[in-house]
């Protein structure tokens, strides 16, 4: 058990202390006596001022000792310590928890734990013991060819049934979105669609400005799935979505319906009024005059 009151013949021997931490740090490091602790029956702790620039706030800690109904006191070890105001490196978070999305980079590779909750086991037909794709009873080389073994009920006939090969199987495998060794669980597609509902949902400024939801857009593009029934890709490349998955329920100004353009109205035919009397209108009277003043050569030899 801690003692409360240090021991007085270890707490008396600040120089010893001293000189002790300076041997093993260095004069130029160790600055003035800051106070003494108690660390136990006939256990004291020196402290002491770091003065590298590098350890601002730190101190040296000098624990010295001696036995019972000794008056030699002993060194026991000095080490560096933070202070109260001193700096240091912020707590380790493992790595899964300081990943943001956008941190990763060209070349960066992101491991998944084996015990994801996002993910699940999928089907890829290895872990089968019958043929994949075979209904039970059916073997490769015809009904009641498994295992070779008879089966129980009416048998398959040959002609009504086509033994599908490996090849077609993974096909269809595929395009059913199997042959995976991990599939999203329903707690990713959960987590997920929150995700894209937070960004592009129906509770977004842009979203409740629209005019209309994106359910009714022409430039959405369909999905497949069961996010199919919730959300969609936007195809406009004027929307700040364009590209993005969406939510049925969000909207913006670029909805295809939200506003046609109406066309340039065409021009009325010009109308002429023949009917009624009109007066000439000479645009440069005075151009006119002068022109009229000066006779023509013919015109003079017609009159002489």
């Amino acid at each position: 058990m801690r003692s409360r009151t240090p021991d007085r013949l270890c707490a008396e021997a600040v120089d010893v202390a001293l000189a002790v931490t300076e041997e093993a740090a260095g004069p130029q490091s160790v600055g003035e006596h800051l106070g003494v602790v108690a660390e136990g029956d006939r256990v004291v702790t020196h402290f002491f001022a770091c003065k590298e620039p590098a350890y601002r706030g730190w101190r040296w800690a000098t624990t010295l000792t001696r036995a019972s109904r000794a008056k030699v006191v002993t060194i026991d070890e000095t080490v560096l310590l933070p202070g109260d105001d001193a700096v240091l490196a912020p707590e380790w978070v493992p790595w899964s928890e300081r990943l943001r999305p956008g941190d990763m980079g060209p070349g960066d590779l992101l491991p998944t734990e084996a015990d994801d909750l996002r993910l699940e086991p999928g089907w890829t037909g290895e872990d089968d013991e019958r043929f994949p794709g075979f209904p039970e009873g059916v073997g490769p080389e015809g009904p009641g060819a498994s295992d070779g073994a008879e089966t129980s009920g009416a048998e398959v006939p040959a002609q009504d049934f086509v033994v599908p090969t490996p090849a077609t199987i993974s096909a269809v495998a595929a395009e059913l979105g199997m042959g995976r060794p991990r599939v999203l669980s329903r707690y990713g597609l959960h987590a997920a669609a929150d995700r894209w509902e937070e960004q592009f949902g129906a509770k977004t400024p842009m979203a409740q400005a629209a005019p209309a939801n994106c359910v009714s857009c022409g430039f959405l593009v369909a999905i497949k799935g069961s996010l199919s029934q919730a959300f969609g890709i936007c195809a406009n490349e004027f929307s700040p979505a364009d590209g993005r998955l969406v939510s049925l329920s969000y909207g913006c100004g670029g909805h295809s319906e939200a506003a046609v353009m109406p066309k340039t109205p065409a021009p009325p035919p010009m109308v002429l009024d023949d009917l009624a009397e009109t007066e000439p209108l000479t645009l440069h009277p005075d151009r006119t005059a002068s022109v009229d003043d000066e006779a023509s050569p013919a015109e003079e030899l017609g009159h002489s």
